[in-house]
């Protein structure tokens, strides 16, 4: 069983919630429900019905809320669902596939629903190689070391921790969390996680020079190029590289990320965070970042 509940149930008690509402007014009033929340896009007229993303009362020390999302970046409006791929207008260039693409760099950077269990063994100094962040009540990942049992076993960046051998983690400091650890037998510790909650993958295409179609400075996106694979795809500015084709790029240099594009074929993905929550995740790292793992994940 989850430590939070999903989206899906969400929206079902939502639903429930109501419809109990609706059956306690009078007829002509249930007959007209009021309407979902909306998302003014200022300057463009468009409205949207749903949030940018999930809707959690606090996430990681902060309220995320729609209001707090409109303050710290831009709101734009869904895509719709596509049956085919998409194309620029004029329909001659192909902005990315849509689905059931078997391209190595989407299948590495896939943020999967529920829960998976992870399966650690100590090194010989008793470490599995992991820095946890304990913070409203939830637990983690903010840090793993490169060539660590963390790393070989898939832990992430961003990754949620919600058990340890079976103890439901909800609330513990990251003392209490570390005693959970060190404490555990050393050839087999049992995490139940949950997929980094508050990133998303983007899919894109190169252009014939090799760009994507955006700038970034320490990480952050900056500039979009209008017309771009990544404008066609949703790309927004004040956001964080986290992953580039299902790489870690946290705390690596600008030029090394480049890099990491260069070597992506030419349907790539980007995995990105809002940088306000991005900066409330590493602010604490400092100097641990050099010591990211970055290596390529398998899949």
């Amino acid at each position: 069983m989850s430590l939070y509940p999903s989206l899906e149930d969400m929206v079902v008690d939502k639903m429930a919630q109501a419809q109990a509402n609706a059956s306690a007014q009078p007829a002509a009033i249930a007959a007209h429900p009021a309407p979902p929340p909306t998302v003014t896009v200022h300057g463009s007229g468009v409205t949207v019905t749903q949030s940018l993303y999930p809707s959690l009362n606090d996430f990681m020390g902060l309220e995320i809320s729609d209001e707090v999302v409109r303050q710290h970046m831009a709101v734009v409006p869904q895509p719709q669902p596509q049956s085919g791929p998409l194309v620029a207008p004029g329909g001659s260039q192909v902005v990315a596939p849509v689905s059931g693409s078997r391209e190595v760099g989407i299948m590495r950077s896939q943020i999967k629903q529920g829960v998976r269990e992870v399966i650690l063994c100590k090194d010989a100094k008793g470490k599995v190689g992991l820095a946890l962040k304990s913070i409203s009540k939830g637990v983690f990942v903010a840090f793993v070391y490169k060539g660590s049992a963390a790393s070989q076993g898939g832990l992430r960046f961003g990754d949620q921790i919600l058990q340890i051998n079976g103890e439901v983690v909800a609330g513990y400091s990251e003392d209490k969390v570390n005693k959970v650890i060190k404490k555990a037998a050393p050839g087999r510790i049992t995490f139940a996680v949950r997929d980094r909650p508050f990133e998303r993958t983007i899919t894109m295409q190169k252009d014939s020079s090799g760009g994507v179609g955006f700038a970034f400075n320490k990480g952050e996106i900056k500039q979009i190029i209008k017309d771009s694979s990544a404008a066609r795809n949703g790309i927004l500015i004040d956001h964080n590289l986290v992953e580039v084709n299902g790489q870690n790029c946290v705390g690596l240099k600008d030029k090394d990320i480049h890099a990491l594009f260069d070597l992506a074929p030419r349907t790539c993905t980007v995995t990105i965070m809002p940088v306000f929550v991005y900066q409330h995740m590493v602010k604490s790292l400092g100097n641990l970042k050099k010591y990211m793992d970055h290596s390529v994940p398998e899949i």
